[in-house]
């Protein structure tokens, strides 16, 4: 799918619309986006009416089969956050005057530090102590944030997604980075009876509001909660649910329209 849009604002809003109901990637060009789904994966009248509502000229077109990992290869570079971290393919040569140098293959799971919402959350946990932390990485993705807990010496991290491809890549990716304290499961909950000192939750509005209430309940006293996957217009929604189960608003950041918000249990 092509769609014509030059407002970048508006771009950031779409790629948000569009994936969360089910589309697998996205290709940015000047004044285009291309949204890639399987052809039998999506609901074609939805993601329509989604790009009608906008306002904005589509077009559709059923693309060949081709070796993806070749074709994302070719254009893929390596995100680097300050003298934090460094998240790169294992093709790539390792980064030097970084803390962290992290090897992610992406296959169709998210997270290589290149979207505004990863590069964030990142940025989020430079500035936390995990030593010895108990973490929960709830939507894990191509599991990047839960590797980057394990080598800033968290004790342990528990690392749940309910899509069968980045349960895959995930385990690929935490053994390429010689990941030994990471436990991954398949699932779309907060395990029960589990406590956890920080937690990242780096998916989309609709999923954090449904989970919020589940997160304070295994949040620590004091613990952290980093959220992100958020757009600027969804904060205020966020934060009043948040204020409802007593988590407090400790740090807000932003990079091209999107938003990381670190909450405190404050009790």
């Amino acid at each position: 799918m092509q769609i014509t849009v030059t407002d970048k604002a508006l771009r950031e809003i779409l790629i948000a619309q569009l994936a969360a109901i089910g589309i697998a990637g996205f290709e940015e060009e000047k004044n285009l986006l291309k949204a890639f789904a399987e052809a039998d994966g999506y609901d074609e009248s939805l993601s329509k009416e989604i790009i009608e509502q906008n306002g904005l000229k589509y077009s559709i077109s059923t693309i060949e089969d081709k070796n993806w990992n070749a074709e994302w290869e070719s254009g893929f570079s390596p995100v680097v956050i300050g003298h934090f971290c460094a998240i790169r393919a294992s093709f790539h040569e390792a980064i030097s005057g970084v803390k962290h140098d992290i090897i992610i293959t992406p296959k169709m799971s998210f997270g290589t530090g290149h979207h505004a919402s990863t590069h964030l959350m990142v940025e989020a946990i430079a500035s936390l102590d995990l030593k010895d932390k108990q973490v929960f990485d709830f939507g894990t993705g191509t599991g990047v944030l839960a590797i980057l807990a394990e080598q800033c010496g968290a004790k342990s991290i528990r690392a749940i997604d309910n899509d069968p491809w980045s349960i895959i890549n995930a385990e690929e990716n935490f053994n390429s980075n010689n990941c030994h304290k990471i436990l991954l499961n398949n699932g779309n909950g907060v395990p029960e009876n589990e406590f956890y000192d920080v937690i990242f939750a780096n998916i989309n509005r609709n999923i954090i509001l449904q989970h919020m209430v589940h997160l304070k309940q295994h949040l620590a006293a004091n613990g952290v909660l980093l959220l992100s996957g958020l757009l600027t217009g969804d904060e205020s929604i966020i934060t009043e649910e948040a204020l409802k189960y007593q988590l407090q608003l400790a740090q807000r950041t932003e990079m091209n329209g999107w938003i990381c918000l670190r909450m405190v249990n404050a009790q």
